[in-house]
């Protein structure tokens, strides 16, 4: 077994990611809520996974579906109550799942007391607690910094006279992490949290909460309004006195799983954020492998440059590290209808895809829907997009004068609202989901893609997840193993081996639509070790031919 310095339950753990407006109604007003969540518990249950993940569900305008909290200590009332939440924190203990919240402290909402405070005057004392600053003498923006949802970074408060920093949406201003003060509010809260029982966090966008000093202006050689400006504000010098200071006042007292968003963190500064002798985060989600994706979604896959990066953070952070191992997540649309084939090999694709990532050395993640292959929606019309993302962009294409054709076929491959569907339970009206009317569109392909009929079938691609689920948990060396790559070139078989002290097993995936034969690299498993495959009569067949996208786990 590798040297990885510790044997911690979030490493041995799966984690399922739920988006509760999405994931069950519980009581018909077509928004997912929290009672929701508790009526499905014995399904994550009997799915296998450790710990539930949820998005934001605190008191919210929903600019930003949430990621705009106006009350870091309350309950979005579409949601349900506090009541509810210990509820569920309660219920969810009793069956052995721990609760995961998501921590979103680079901004809050325009509605939050503390920002009500701090536009309020410019001497008041909550000022400081954001970024406020004079425009430019012709009256301009601050500096020529793009949002990144669009369009500037700053917004004028005319009450005040001075613009605002946002780096999202305009109605989530940016805290100031330089005030003291502030800090010690938001741990304060961290605290509250943890002390009520909650295992842990997801760190939104905490890359971001350090700023390039003296916000300068970009270039600007194309004359652009607002300038994309991500290089002035990610992972910039100074920002883990931020993390450590945060780690030391909350974390560090507890025995919780913490997990940072971290966009603009590279291999080689990983350790800094994730190394075990640091005491900061217990991993990241690093986005190398979403630039793989393309800007438009309709990325074909480069298997080589996916091995390429995957095995470089895999290596990068062997014993000294923890990796968080996703292929979906909110902010991305469906994986199977952007690598997989959705027409021939709907299962095979779905299957192969979630075998490749998830035997990697990490915690693996689960995105709701991505263990019954969910895919992106078919929208037909652009007043369908719910997300601020998506408005944003329209508008700004609609002032460019596309048109709503072209938009539409954009969105259709890149929009988040594809992860964002509710849910699929069964092929009943509105996928079992609600008796309402649901506040986003339900797929159409719920009719034969849906919980109910997957968990009767053995070959379903539920049933994929959980035979996964139980065999990660029953192999030591599936969890803490050393990751080695095999067929490092090879352009349509993603393959690795997981070593340890005693055993060893090797992963075979093929992600193309092809047959495959070839030298494996490795010793040729006898077809005896076949532990799992994505094909039924996958024993019968040798080790080094593969089926189009045909997935297979041997021991070796």
């Amino acid at each position: 077994m590798n040297a990885v310095i510790s044997q911690r339950w979030w490493k041995e753990a799966v984690v399922y990611q739920i988006y509760p407006r999405s994931f069950m109604d519980g009581n018909g007003d077509g928004t997912g809520d929290i009672p929701g969540i508790i009526e499905r518990l014995d399904y994550l249950k009997d799915l296998g996974v450790d710990v539930l993940w949820l998005c934001p569900i605190f008191p919210s305008p929903n600019d930003d579906n949430g990621y705009d909290i106006s009350d870091y200590q309350g309950i979005l009332s579409d949601f349900g109550t506090m009541a509810d939440f210990d509820n569920l924190l309660e219920q969810a203990h009793q069956r052995g799942l721990r609760i995961l919240l998501d921590l979103v402290v680079n901004h809050s909402s325009d509605e939050h007391p503390w920002f009500t405070e701090s536009r309020s005057s410019k001497d008041n004392p909550k000022r400081d607690w954001y970024i406020w600053r004079d425009g430019k003498p012709n009256g301009a923006p601050p500096n020529n910094w793009a949002s990144i949802f669009s369009g500037p970074a700053w917004e004028y408060d005319d009450a005040s006279g001075q613009y605002f920093l946002h780096l999202f949406s305009r109605k989530q201003p940016d805290l100031n992490w330089e005030n003291a003060e502030m800090r010690q509010a938001v741990y304060q809260m961290v605290r509250w949290w943890l002390d009520k029982g909650v295992d842990g966090f997801r760190i939104d966008a905490i890359t971001h909460i350090r700023k390039e000093p003296g916000f300068p202006d970009l270039p600007n050689p194309k004359h652009l309004a607002a300038v994309p400006s991500h290089e002035m504000h990610r992972n910039k010098d100074g920002i883990l006195e931020y993390i450590s200071d945060l780690c030391a006042n909350t974390f560090a007292h507890y025995d919780v799983m913490t997990v940072g968003e971290a966009n603009g963190v590279n291999v080689e500064q990983a350790a800094d954020w994730v190394g075990e002798d640091q005491g900061r985060f217990n991993m990241l989600f690093q986005f190398e492998q979403l630039k793989l994706w393309g800007s438009d979604g309709n990325a074909d896959l480069d298997l080589p440059k996916l091995k390429q990066t995957l095995t470089r953070w895999q290596k990068g952070l062997e014993g000294n590290g923890w990796n968080a191992l996703f292929v979906e997540n909110h902010d991305i649309p469906r994986i199977t209808s952007t690598w997989g084939n959705t027409e021939q090999y709907w299962r095979e694709s779905a299957t192969a895809i979630a075998l490749m990532y998830f035997m990697m050395q990490g915690t693996p993640f689960i995105y709701q829907g991505q263990e019954l292959g969910m895919t992106n929606h078919p929208f037909t019309a652009l007043d369908q997009f719910d997300d601020v993302a998506a408005r944003n962009q329209i508008a700004e294409w609609r002032a460019e004068g596309r048109s709503d054709a072209d938009m539409l076929a954009d969105l259709l491959s890149s929009s988040r609202d594809n992860a964002r569907t509710p849910m699929q339970w069964s092929s009943e009206f509105n996928a079992g989901f609600t008796i309402g009317k649901p506040w986003l569109a339900i797929n159409p392909n719920h009719q034969w893609l849906n919980a109910e009929d997957q968990a009767d079938d053995p070959n379903s691609v539920l049933n994929f997840y959980k035979a996964m689920i139980r065999m990660r948990r029953a192999e030591p060396t599936l969890v803490y193993g050393t990751y080695d790559l095999v067929l490092e070139d090879d352009a349509q078989v993603y393959a690795y081996t997981r070593s340890g002290e005693e055993d060893a097993f090797v992963v075979l995936c093929n992600l193309s639509d092809a047959d495959w034969h070839g030298d494996l690299g490795v010793a040729t498993p006898a077809e005896t070790g076949l532990c799992l495959s994505n094909y039924a009569d996958a024993a019968e067949q040798p080790a080094d031919r593969l089926r189009p996208w045909e997935a297979r786990l041997y021991r070796l």
